[in-house]
């Protein structure tokens, strides 16, 4: 097996890297590459690498949560089930009370006669 394919297996086990390139666009594949020839897939430079972005980039994601916007959404989702609830009620209770005509129409009879 090449360097080349031992790096695209190392790559495919640490999916994080694609998250760090598109963090940090100053980094390419070339790059990881490179330091993946010259220290190789054991080093702990790799760990400690992966874990540092891992760790800021969930810490990120849960500092960034705003809750005021999400009770928000929450409540105009929950108006807006009420709202077709109150619609499909009200639909089914005229249907109930809308009455068929008292005799046929004859046949022969169109709309406008």
């Amino acid at each position: 097996m090449s360097k080349i394919d031992e790096f695209k297996n190392f790559a495919k086990q640490h999916p994080e890297l694609i998250n760090y390139l598109n963090n940090h666009k100053d980094y390419t594949w070339q790059k990881l590459y490179e330091i993946y020839d010259v220290y190789g897939e054991d080093d702990k430079i790799w760990s400690n690498y992966l874990l540092k972005e891992s760790k800021s980039s969930l810490s990120d994601v849960i500092n960034k949560i705003d809750t005021d916007t999400i009770s928000e959404h929450i409540k105009t989702a929950q108006k807006a089930l009420s709202l077709i609830e109150g619609l499909t009620t009200k639909s089914t209770n005229n249907i109930n009370d809308i009455k068929g005509p008292t005799s046929p129409r004859p046949l022969s009879k169109f709309f406008g006669d």
